[in-house]
């Protein structure tokens, strides 16, 4: 079943993301992620421009809908102008790729490096314009394209707010809806009281929201993101659960079980980010009891 068509029946929808693999042969990558073949409604690549070196996130798409699975070509706003971001969108609609996942500036996590997340919201009025002509079948310049562009969207939202969400992201948030937005992906949740806030104030907008979901496997971990990316963003009562288990790696699989069963009672799915480990993915699914 496609993503569009899950979340219009209302699923509770499993999406997740990896890094696009920095060679051109994601052979490794498509491995690991046979084992929750199935069990995914979605995956989202996101790009990378390494020292100057940009990796083809679009073709990895495509490696992945040739294995069979449902591939969401993830780009940001921010960095582009707009003729930028029209020739990647092409590139993706070329390839078949229609599901378009866009923020304004995404976080990376590369190996040991983490790029510090500014802002997860999207540009919405560029965004808009590129969208607009290629949906018409003509690129910015007036040239005919031989067909139209279509676009299942989704767009990424703050939500650690909890119900003080800023008047500029509730505005973004209706553009990104009246150009037709399918669902609004969150940044990582770990409080879930915050985040039931968050979805009481933004819920009058009828549109699915999906949980990102961070799997945290070590004390050392949690602490570096909260050095690196935000402060407090993993609660410390997590990093002590961790910090005190003689089995870590239960004690992951426990804390993101919970979050997952906890998640499920307040909106329509959750998008699963890693950081590695891809091979152990299949005992997260199990205890969470996803698909």
């Amino acid at each position: 079943m496609r993503l569009k068509e899950a979340l219009q029946r209302k699923n509770f929808v499993v999406t997740s993301e990896f890094q696009a693999p920095m060679d051109e042969d994601p052979k490794e990558l498509i491995e690991s992620l046979k084992l929750i073949r199935g069990r995914v409604d979605g995956i989202s690549l996101s790009e990378v421009d390494f020292e100057g070196v940009a990796v083809d996130s679009i073709n990895a798409c495509d490696v992945l809908k040739q294995n069979r699975f449902e591939p969401i070509y993830q780009t940001t706003t921010r960095n582009k102008n707009r003729l930028e971001l029209e020739r990647d969108l092409l590139h993706a609609h070329e390839s078949s790729i229609d599901n378009l996942l866009v923020f304004t500036e995404d976080y990376r996590i590369t190996g040991d490096s983490l790029y510090e997340m500014m802002f997860f919201h999207v540009d919405a009025g560029k965004l808009q314009s590129v969208l607009e002509h290629l949906q018409k079948g003509q690129t910015l310049e007036g040239k005919e394209l031989s067909a139209s562009a279509e676009f299942f969207i989704g767009a990424g939202v703050e939500s650690s707010w909890g119900k003080n969400v800023p008047d500029l992201e509730m505005k973004e948030m209706e553009e990104m809806i009246q150009m037709g937005t399918g669902y609004f992906l969150t940044t990582p949740v770990f409080d879930l009281d915050r985040f039931d806030k968050f979805l009481s104030h933004t819920n009058t907008f009828g549109v699915p929201v999906i949980a990102e979901v961070l799997i945290i496997r070590t004390a050392g971990m949690a602490k570096f993101l909260n050095r690196h990316m935000k402060p407090g963003m993993v609660p410390e009562w997590m990093i002590q659960k961790l910090s005190k288990a003689v089995d870590k790696e239960r004690a992951s699989i426990e804390l993101f079980s919970d979050t997952i069963k906890g998640l499920k009672h307040l909106c329509q799915g959750v998008h699963i980010i890693t950081i590695g480990g891809e091979d152990k993915l299949r005992k997260y699914f199990d205890a969470a009891g996803l698909k």
